[in-house]
């Protein structure tokens, strides 16, 4: 089962809207049960439900204790656009991995969409919720490769063929990666990046595999995954 979003006064909780409808609609909760519910300033509860209806789930902490989450690394994942299903995976699978925010890229080679912000939020707040994060990352709505890549802390573009493992690439510890689209980068967006250039070896992946590989990678070289 998620963890859940509640807020708490004294010993109870209530969790409301979206979520409150999750527990009731789709995993049919019923009062007397116990749900995971997390805090920003990182408690995990245990809360038995006392009531349960599609706008609102009350119930009482049983127990708590510290949960720590989130990575010290701030990771930005900077996503060409994909199709639908392949950026809504990456956008999920990075969520649940530890990423700290998303910027969507229009590289040269993207497949043009249209945006769709509040989807993309609903995708990164169920899978933090999954994965018992205290924050949901940020999406920020699609960007020419250059602009993002100006704006960027760190950047560094993820090439098939790199000359540099990105596991070698231990620093500094709050980095931007560069995913490309399906097509690769263009010239000019290699030319743009430079030397600040990493590989993740010798096999070709599709870019959502890339996007959670990488971030494992740059997770777990700082001691963060």
């Amino acid at each position: 089962m998620p963890h859940f979003f509640g807020e708490r006064s004294g010993d109870s909780v209530r969790i409301t809207g979206a979520d409150a409808r999750h527990l009731a609609r789709s995993l049919r909760a019923r009062p007397g049960e116990a749900v995971m519910v997390v805090e920003p300033e990182g408690r995990l509860l245990l809360v038995r439900l006392r009531s349960v209806s599609d706008s609102l789930a009350e119930g009482v902490v049983e127990s708590e204790r510290e949960h720590r989450p989130e990575p010290a690394a701030k990771i930005t994942m900077a996503l060409a656009m994909l199709p639908a299903a392949a950026l809504e995976e990456a956008l999920a699978r990075c969520t649940e991995l530890g990423a700290y925010e998303f910027v969507l890229v229009q590289a040269e080679r993207s497949v043009a969409r249209g945006a769709k912000p509040e989807r993309w939020a609903a995708i990164c707040r169920e899978a933090a919720m999954l994965a018992g994060r205290l924050r949901v990352p940020d999406v920020k709505p699609p960007v020419a490769f250059a602009a993002a890549w100006d704006a960027a802390a760190e950047p560094l573009l993820l090439q098939p063929g790199a000359p540099r493992p990105l596991a070698e690439l231990t620093s500094p510890r709050d980095v931007t990666l560069f995913i490309g689209p399906e097509g690769g980068w263009s010239a000019a967006e290699l030319a743009l990046a430079g030397e600040r250039r990493a590989g993740l070896g010798p096999r070709n992946l599709r870019a959502q595999t890339a996007a959670a590989a990488a971030l494992a990678v740059a997770l777990g070289t700082r001691g963060d995954l």
